[in-house]
């Protein structure tokens, strides 16, 4: 399924728009940046309450689909920044990282 697909489908709202072309292939949960970038899987859609500009960089480096920042979180300016310059997609949930993942699992 499509990022942009996954977005409308979840009533996620849009921090920055990247390339939503991507192939969303599955989900990871994760907050502390280092076990992310160790374990997170290419195509994966990144669930997290972190909101600094290192979120960024941790998505290229993997290769993750996009963000998807939870719990009401609001990224920081910086972060929206280095997201539109990277391409990155940074999408926000209220929904918890759990409840957000068991819905992603039933559409992917």
């Amino acid at each position: 399924m499509l990022v942009s697909e996954l977005k409308e489908k979840l009533g996620l709202e849009a921090a920055n728009m990247g390339d939503t072309d991507k192939e969303a292939a599955g989900c990871y949960i994760g907050d502390m940046l280092s076990v992310v970038m160790s374990r997170a899987n290419e195509g994966d859609v990144w669930l997290t309450v972190q909101t600094n500009v290192n979120i960024d960089a941790v998505a290229v480096l993997t290769g993750a689909a996009c963000i998807v920042v939870v719990e009401g979180m609001e990224p920081d300016k910086d972060t929206i920044e280095k997201a539109k310059m990277q391409d990155v997609t940074v999408l926000k949930s209220s929904d918890t990282a759990y409840e957000l993942a068991c819905k992603i699992c039933n559409l992917i």
